[in-house]
């Protein structure tokens, strides 16, 4: 990732942060089930729940983007969980599209190229950290 690419994540996620988590994370996980019924699956306990920890994650990777080796450690434990609930490699890309298209309609008119970019960067990074772990 670009220092502008974290600027952009970071400057696109304030604007996102005053969105109720619950909404944008029931946002995603519609999107995600939509589109890819059988993820569904993957989730066993309460969605609630769920939506709450998918921003909290996303607020945790952004705030340390700039020095993501020292989130390492809670990637790696991240991946492991995720491995633990059933998440194969092939996952990754499924997220990140149902990711990428939350991030675009939450955002709006101030959704453009090079915030796709710099999402799809910072995604990019954290898949790879992930699968590493795998």
């Amino acid at each position: 990732m670009t220092d502008q690419h974290i600027q952009t994540v970071r400057k696109s996620w304030r604007l996102l942060r005053e969105v109720d988590p619950h909404l944008l994370g029931e946002v995603f996980y519609k999107r995600l089930f939509l589109k890819y019924p059988a993820t569904r699956s993957l989730f066993k306990g309460s969605m609630t729940e769920q939506y709450e920890k998918f921003v909290v994650m996303l607020s945790f990777i952004v705030a340390r983007i700039d020095r993501f080796d020292l989130i390492r450690a809670e990637v790696a434990d991240l991946a492991r969980r995720h491995e633990g609930y059933g998440v194969k490699p092939a996952h990754y890309a499924l997220v990140g599209d149902a990711l990428l298209w939350t991030l675009e309609q939450g955002l709006g008119h101030d959704w453009n190229e090079d915030v796709r970019r710099a999402w799809q960067a910072c995604y990019q990074t954290l898949t790879e950290a992930m699968l590493e772990k795998v």
